[in-house]
């Protein structure tokens, strides 16, 4: 009976102990360390190759982070936080090393008009300042509305540079239309001029940047690294968020077709599909309210090796979408309550680093 007593003891003792040792009480495939602390909106963040970071504050603050120190780099454009507006995303050029080239994705206040619209920009560092910066595209015209400004950056495998514009919360005008800009998918060359093999290029009245057309809000975009394929997520409005593969000239649907609903519950449309337009590969009702996604090449998570993963500012979690082929066959949530997950990236050491608003970025801790 003695003997009973002192078993129940330790292996008391050793659940405790072993408790101790994970965060938020997360279990062991959602354990995660804090490595930039005391961040707000962290919308987008990369890597500098000597590991340092590159963080987007939407508030309007661009962050150097090294070794446990943040530095304010200066030099930053105009930018008008509003509403979901302000300082987004930001990616390197594939050949940052030799070049130095920063993109990132604001809202501008500059050009015709009140309120702002997306703009891209491209600079380069040095002393923590911002030098040659050159205005890549800008949206038109400037709108007072606070919503759907989009926006990731991303390179294909051939440099072209893509980037994704919300509609603006205009979506009778702005989707459909492509001689206007907002609810696209844009592509360009790395200095800004626009390909003649664009499927808009030479059509009268057109904006020639258009890849795709007919989105709403995408707020995740990432090259699949097996296929090359542009995948991208957008929000939808209540219901109907999907993950699509961006394809050349193609429309998206949005208003047309929807799994959506309005917010008050009323329909925007009896269709989920219709000819001529891309069905998404994967939707989400109720809403998730995506932002942020990459897929996993690494081997530190071998289990998880070419999954999907997508954060959720709705429901506060990450999603690992477990595909087989084209399709998300089932989805997992980690990191769950951690607050409003923004962005996602596989850093250079093949760690998962996840932006979470309120909290900061966090490295997602594999299984043990």
């Amino acid at each position: 009976m003695k003997l009973n007593y002192i078993s129940y003891f330790m292996l008391l003792l050793l659940s405790l102990l072993t408790c101790a040792q994970s965060k938020k009480d997360s279990p062991l495939e959602n354990a995660y360390q804090i490595i930039v602390p005391d961040l707000n909106i962290p919308w987008g963040f990369t890597f500098l190759p000597d590991n340092a970071m590159l963080i987007t504050e939407k508030k309007g603050e661009l962050i150097h982070f090294k070794e446990g120190k943040k530095t304010l780099i200066q030099g930053l454009p105009n930018i008008e936080v509003r509403g979901q507006g302000g300082l987004m995303d930001i990616a390197l050029h594939p050949n940052y090393k030799n070049n130095g080239w920063i993109y990132f994705s604001y809202a501008s206040p500059d050009g015709d008009g009140k309120g702002s619209n997306t703009a891209i920009m491209r600079a380069k560092l040095s002393n923590n300042q911002l030098t040659n910066k050159e205005l890549i595209y800008k949206a038109t015209p400037n709108s007072t509305a606070g919503q759907h400004f989009g926006s990731r950056i991303v390179f294909d495998n051939k440099g072209y540079l893509f980037f994704t514009i919300g509609e603006r919360g205009d979506r009778d005008t702005n989707p459909q239309d492509i001689t206007r800009d907002c609810g696209k998918v844009y592509r360009l060359f790395d200095d800004g001029q626009i390909p003649e093999d664009n499927p808009f290029y030479n059509t009268p009245n057109a904006k020639k940047a258009i890849f795709a057309y007919g989105n709403r809000n995408p707020q995740g975009m990432k090259i699949h690294p097996k296929t090359g394929d542009i995948w991208s997520h957008e929000h939808g409005p209540k219901g109907g968020d999907e993950i699509n593969i961006i394809k050349s000239g193609k429309n998206y649907g949005w208003p047309k077709v929807t799994y959506g609903v309005n917010y008050i519950g009323t329909k925007i449309t009896e269709n989920t599909e219709l000819p001529g337009m891309e069905p998404p590969i994967h939707h989400w009702t109720p809403s998730i309210a995506p932002s942020g996604m990459a897929f996993i090449t690494s081997d530190i998570y071998p289990d998880w090796k070419d999954n999907l993963l997508v954060g959720s500012l709705k429901f506060q979690y990450v999603s690992r979408c477990i595909l087989k082929g084209n399709k998300v066959v089932s989805e997992e949530k980690l990191l769950e309550d951690l607050g409003r997950v923004r962005s996602i990236e596989q850093g250079l050491d093949g760690y998962i680093y996840i932006g979470i608003e309120n909290l900061g970025i966090v490295k997602l801790l594999p299984n043990k």
